[in-house]
């Protein structure tokens, strides 16, 4: 492969695995380095976010000027900005259960058309009609329940709560979640699925959560039973999570008791509790928020934070942290609202996690004060009364149902094709408001970019012509990156700098290719069997080109790799993304700042106005293609199996909203000669179109076949 690549004067990665002989022995990793890396960086990155939460508001003018637009950012954070269209409920009674003092309505609506909500409506008998009643919102936790393959929802399993409000005056609404409904969607996309292609576009089932609580307010709007000043939410586990969105969405709800359903990013990602949560527990944290923050929505409105004081997944120290900032967003209301802070309120009971009668009681004696203006002991307990058949919702599941298919369509996805610009101008206004997007929404998280690299020559040897160098440098906080540069030893100028992006099989070959010349510098970096072959085959190349040759491995791959079992790799991109991160968009940082890095060891050797190009394989292609939108000169990419769409990646938060791959490597065109090499010519007529429109030159965008194995 590097001789015809040679002869044809490209630089593919040079050390490949096509070039090998036999692939490279690769010894267990130790990733201890990488762990201990990777748990500071979260750290940090944790701790900032909580010293900025609420950091802002110091009055209740503040307060004030802000919470319009906190609010409108939760929302787009949830996948509703703008909100969607409120079209017609279409709601429908299939049937009926009685107890003696309450009748229960087995209920169906469409928050959108084909996305259906099931739910039991639990109505006392007994109803003044000129006395509607106060209304309970009650969302419901992991708890399915199945007979024989039949998915009878999880408000089966919450219907004695619904029971106690009926037979103590309220009106109660249970309803189903999109995962462990009658019709069974999907909660777990990233957790369990692989469906990494959520985050870039800005899905959640959160999302979801959040807008059938929404209309099933509008449905409660509906029932003359019900008096609408009067609503109230309460959940446990997952259903205490959704309390929270439609709490701080909503007004129309004028108290809420979370149970079980908040903590801080301090237990989710640093203590690791993210490991115990599906993806309907958080939004798409775009704007970098701690929890907190979501509560804070509901000041000044009567709150109830209720949780056990051995519950793992919400471990009490988070939920006390979370608890001390809101009340002293409640303590700001006080010059305007007598008894603000009696607003909100701390329920700690014994227990794990679990629906303990003890949280039941507070909650119970929470909207009796705050919805029926009572304050008398709970004297009635809550118990279940029905058969799962008796209160389901379908006896057949409807053929136009989206539930199991709604994380396609909920969060619009950027119109794929574009428009082709017919002019400069506007080319100019899609590129720039795509430049935009990707800053404000995709890597709203990188550092300033002025802080210091921090660089320092590790090492430097020689051998048999051959010179190799390393860099240390700092990419951000805790990740701290090392750069290699192979080049002709000797005092003669490199006429081109050639950056490569490796990937861990990237990084295993080249330790293989550079072993046998200098092993003893390569030390303690996992070192796999050496390839005198590709050895022999890097000096020829040396001898042949005065080139400079840089390497790098982002954070996560080679020298910094983490723990490799599947388990910790999914959480720890999900670590990433509570964060408003992504691994890969953290990458592209890293590239950037190994790039920053490649001008700073040129300009230490008086050879700045060497031209830079950049190269990458597989993985690493997409993320080398965003790296040179974001750093400025460089002359030419060669990406080897660019993905077509960002659906196989790389992930990047909210992409998919503005724009996919084609348009990426547009922007990358205008700016830089792009050689693709792939097997065939599809997938990039959109960037071709573009060029072709604006006259670029025709060699900006290359399509080439990749080299064939063993070459």
């Amino acid at each position: 492969m590097i001789r015809s690549l040679l002869l044809a004067l490209l630089s593919p990665p040079l050390l490949c695995c096509a070039a090998l002989a036999q692939p490279p022995e690769n010894p267990k990793p130790d990733t201890s380095r990488g762990d201990r890396m990777l748990a500071e960086y979260f750290r940090q990155e944790t701790e900032e976010i909580e010293s900025n939460c609420l950091a802002e508001i110091e009055t209740l003018a503040d307060w004030n000027a802000k919470k319009g637009e906190y609010r409108r950012q939760l929302r787009e954070m949830l996948g509703l900005d703008p909100l969607p269209e409120k079209t017609d409920l279409k709601a429908e009674i299939t049937g009926r259960t009685e107890h003696e003092d309450f009748v229960v309505e087995n209920l169906q609506f469409q928050s959108r058309p084909g996305l259906y909500v099931t739910g039991n409506l639990y109505l006392p008998k007994k109803i003044d009609p000129q006395k509607p009643l106060p209304a309970i919102l009650y969302v419901c936790g992991h708890g399915p329940v199945k007979k024989d393959g039949i998915s009878f929802g999880n408000k089966v399993t919450y219907q004695h709560h619904g029971g106690w409000f009926a037979r103590n005056g309220y009106v109660c609404l249970t309803i189903d979640t999109l995962q462990m409904g009658e019709i069974e969607g999907i909660h777990h996309g990233t957790h369990r699925y692989g469906m990494w292609w959520w985050l870039n576009r800005g899905y959640t089932p959160a999302g979801v959560e959040a807008w059938n609580c929404v209309r099933a307010l509008d449905y409660l709007e509906t029932r003359h039973e019900v008096d609408k000043t009067r609503f109230g939410v309460t959940g446990r586990s997952g259903g205490g999570a959704y309390s929270w969105w439609i709490a701080a969405l909503d007004e129309r709800i004028k108290a809420a008791v979370p149970v079980a359903g908040i903590t801080d990013l301090q237990n989710h990602v640093v203590d690791g509790c993210v490991e115990g949560h599906c993806d309907c527990m958080y939004m798409v944290n775009t704007y970098r928020w701690d929890y907190p923050q979501v509560a804070a929505l509901v000041a000044p409105r009567p709150l109830l934070i209720s949780n056990t004081d051995t519950d793992g997944i919400f471990p009490l120290d988070g939920v006390v942290r979370t608890f001390e900032k809101v009340r002293r967003i409640y303590r700001l209301h006080e010059p305007e609202l007598k008894g603000a802070s009696a607003n909100v309120g701390l329920n700690i009971s014994p227990g794990p996690h679990k629906d303990t009668q003890e949280l039941q009681l507070h909650a119970f004696r929470w909207f009796n004060k705050h919805l029926k203006g009572e304050d008398q002991p709970v004297e009635m307990a809550a118990v279940k009364f029905f058969q799962p058949e008796q209160l389901r919702v379908f006896d057949k599941l409807p053929a136009d149902e989206i539930n199991t298919t709604i994380h396609e369509t909920f969060v619009p996805a950027a119109a794929s094709p574009p428009t082709i610009p017919t002019d400069k101008a506007g080319w100019e206004k899609m590129r720039d408001g795509w430049r935009m997007a990707l800053e404000q929404k995709s890597f709203r998280a990188w550092p300033d970019s002025n802080e210091p690299l921090a660089l320092k020559e590790a090492f430097s040897a020689e051998k048999d012509g051959v010179h190799l160098a390393a860099y240390d440098f700092t990419s951000q906080n805790a990740i701290n990156l090392r750069l290699y540069v192979l080049r002709r030893a000797g005092a003669a100028k490199p006429e081109l700098n050639v950056l490569n992006v490796l990937d861990d099989t990237g990084w295993q070959e080249i330790l293989a290719g550079l072993r046998p010349g200098f092993e003893a510098q390569l030390k303690g970096e996992n070192l796999p069997a050496a390839n005198e072959k590709v050895w022999q085959e890097t000096k020829k190349m040396v001898e042949t080109f005065p080139w400079a040759m840089s390497y790098v491995c982002p954070r996560g791959i080679g020298p910094t790799a983490w723990d490799q079992s599947e388990k910790k790799q999914i959480q720890n991109r999900r670590r990433f993304y509570l964060l408003g991160q992504t691994l890969d968009g953290q990458q592209t940082w890293d590239v950037c700042r190994a790039i920053q890095a490649v001008r700073a060891v040129r300009a230490v050797k008086g050879l700045s106005s060497i031209p830079l190009w950049l190269q990458a394989q597989r993985d690493m292609s997409g993320i080398a293609l965003y790296a040179s939108l974001l750093e400025p000169d460089i002359q030419r990419l060669d990406l080897y199996d660019l993905p077509k769409s960002h659906r196989e990646g790389p992930i990047f938060l909210n992409v998919n909203r503005f724009l996919d791959m084609p348009q990426a490597v547009a922007m990358a065109a205008e700016r830089a000669q792009v050689v693709l090499y792939q097997a065939d010519d599809a997938g990039w007529e959109y960037p071709q179109a573009v060029a072709k429109q604006l006259g670029w030159d025709a060699k900006q965008i290359q399509i080439r076949q990749p080299p064939a194995a063993g070459e």
